[in-house]
């Protein structure tokens, strides 16, 4: 449904994005009506023939919002259609907000922000109460590396764990990316920061969330783990640049940051509770006393063989260890499965909530192996009624 919208002033302040800004934006446009500026903003939006889809139910929201409020009785035994009416009043198109997507040009009509949050994550309850919820939502999760990363980063937003995030990448999609990242053929090309922030300010429009294009360097990792107000709850660390690793580390232990780590085989995750342990040695002492100054200027055999010391080769399934010794030569990179990617993901979510939330999770290493939780058997009986 759609409902007209009332004309402001004229907007002294509003610019519509160019054709390159909106094909680069990240950032949805979120509108209040009820605010002169706004709603002059949202007529010229409307009036400029951008938005290519208007998406308004918000009749349907606010009647799950009602059943949310009040689940025993969530109309006060009258019509459901009253009820939303006496909610929305005489001029719905004016309650909530106005959400402008650039990148996509769809205009969506939601609930505002504390209304749209109760509703989106009311499912989640009891799992996560709404003062858990609330105490999630008040922070901030900074991720390294979007190719494994982004699917932890959008299960994290999706549950709500974390109402702002950090996001850096350096890499734009590549076509051999799409084994394991939700993203379209449209989208080839795109940053990962780019495309992650999309995908999560889609879920959720009220979010807020940084991206570092440019990766982390020696100029930007302090600033990316945060000081003071702005320093991250928890890091997730997915990257495989050996120098970024430890530098991540470093900074994260100064600043008593916990970090998570998937390393997206045999559902392996690492948890390192340097908010606890503030002289815990790096990746459970595995690299010793190594500095991120040690492994700047790795060649690429050396690299490998820093990663497989930090993730333990003897723990490795066998078709990884084997497909190590054959990058460069006859495979282009690692192997990397959609299916240990969201496994991945489901661990980092999880830990991740119950690490903001104060459980008792202690630094460790733990395996999540589905060849050995739902093993193959030797041999299968033949099917009922197969020829024999």
């Amino acid at each position: 449904m759609t409902h007209s919208v009332e004309s402001g002033p004229a907007p002294d302040h509003f610019v519509l994005p160019s054709t390159r800004e909106e094909s680069e934006s990240f950032r949805p446009l979120v509108l209040d009506p009820a605010r002169p500026d706004d709603a002059a903003a949202l007529t010229a939006l409307r009036d400029s023939g951008r938005p290519r889809e208007i998406h308004d139910r918000i009749e349907d929201q606010v009647e799950e919002l009602l059943h949310c409020l009040a689940p025993h009785d969530p109309f006060a035994a009258g019509s459901p259609a009253d009820a939303v009416a006496d909610v929305l009043g005489d001029r719905p198109a004016a309650y909530g907000r106005w959400i402008w997507y650039p990148w996509s040009g769809r205009l969506v009509h939601l609930l505002p922000e504390d209304e749209f949050r109760l509703v989106r994550t009311d499912r989640n309850r009891d799992k996560i109460t709404r003062e858990q919820q609330q105490d999630l939502l008040r922070r901030r999760v900074g991720v390294i590396g979007l190719s494994v990363g982004s699917s932890a980063a959008l299960t994290c937003a999706m549950e709500g764990v974390g109402g702002a995030f950090r996001l850096v990448d350096f890499d734009r999609l590549g076509l051999s990316n799409l084994n394991r990242l939700r993203a379209g053929v449209h989208e080839l090309g795109l940053e990962k920061s780019v495309l992650c922030a999309r995908r999560m300010y889609e879920l959720d429009p009220y979010l807020d969330i940084e991206i570092h294009r440019g990766g982390v360097t020696e100029e930007t990792v302090e600033d990316f783990i945060g000081d003071g107000d702005h320093t991250l709850d928890l890091l997730v660390e997915e990257c495989d640049t050996p120098w970024v690793k430890v530098a991540a580390r470093e900074h994260a232990r100064r600043r008593r940051v916990p970090v998570l780590m998937d390393t997206n085989d045999r559902g392996l995750l690492d948890i390192e509770r340097f908010d606890l342990e503030p002289d815990r040695p790096l990746f459970h002492g595995r690299t010793g006393a190594t500095t991120a100054d040690d492994v700047r200027d790795l060649d690429r055999d050396e690299a490998i063989r820093f990663l497989l010391t930090v993730v333990d080769e003897r723990r490795l399934s066998p078709a990884m260890s084997d497909a190590l010794t054959r990058v460069g030569r006859t495979l282009s990179s690692w192997p990397q499965l959609a299916s240990g990617v969201m496994l991945g993901a489901a661990l980092v979510t999880d830990t991740a909530r119950r690490v903001l939330l104060g459980e008792p999770l202690p630094s460790g290493r733990h395996s999540i192996d589905l060849d050995t939780l739902v093993p193959a058997a030797h041999s299968l009986p033949a099917p009922h009624g197969a020829a024999r």
